[in-house]
């Protein structure tokens, strides 16, 4: 029997598709037609696959949270460096693909890689000997940070025109269409900074609830 020409269709191979489709063009370019045209298949065969876009773009999010490094917290890291470790994994993960944060954002709801980050993480935590509640809130956290260093870039928000900052409206601002130049730098600086401010202040807390025990 003769192969087909096109591999049969998947659903690994519609959340790929529809991944590359999400980080060439945003959210908006997914349509169950087009991801059709770009597989070579006719739009009722995505249907024995997924039901809806939106159930392809759940896929799509999940597909991004399954890249998350979980070992740090299974291989004996203390809690903090497990932490730092996991968000500077995450970080990288939603760095290369942004377009997709917006449906991450929403929580992991059900999908699967999605719950098997936030159970690591909670789980790490209390086996620290955070209580639960805290547990959760680091998570939260943690979550929040993440997500929002990905949604944008501060020094890529500067243009770079030297003459787009007068200093008679902006008189702090005299170098800031340098920033944008430098924007692969910068950004990471600020991640580490803010994530290095978070653990410490969470290390005090721990220190104090040591104490307390």
């Amino acid at each position: 029997m003769a192969r087909p020409r096109k591999p049969l269709l998947s659903t690994d191979r519609i959340v790929d598709a529809a991944r590359e489709l999400v980080d060439a063009e945003g959210l908006a370019a997914v349509s169950t037609r087009r991801l059709a045209a770009e597989l070579g298949v006719s739009g009722p065969s995505l249907y024995n696959h997924f039901r809806t876009k939106d159930q392809i773009l759940e896929a799509v999010a999940d597909s991004v949270s399954a890249q998350v490094d979980l070992t740090m917290f299974e291989d004996g890291r203390e809690w903090r460096t497990a932490l730092h470790d996991w968000a500077v994994s995450y970080r990288a993960a939603l760095r290369d693909h942004p377009n997709i944060v917006p449906v991450l954002a929403r929580g992991p709801g059900r999908r699967p890689a999605g719950l098997r980050l936030a159970d690591a993480v909670f789980g790490a935590m209390v086996e620290a000997g955070w209580p639960p509640s805290q547990a959760t809130s680091i998570g939260a956290l943690m979550r929040y940070f993440i997500m929002g260093s990905a949604l944008g870039s501060f020094a890529g928000g500067f243009v770079d025109d030297a003459d787009a900052y007068d200093p008679a409206d902006y008189p702090h601002l005299g170098q800031a269409h340098l920033l944008a130049e430098q924007q692969e730098k910068i950004d990471e600086r600020a991640f580490e900074t803010g994530l290095t401010a978070l653990l410490d202040g969470l290390s005090t807390q721990y220190a104090q609830l040591t104490v307390g025990s």
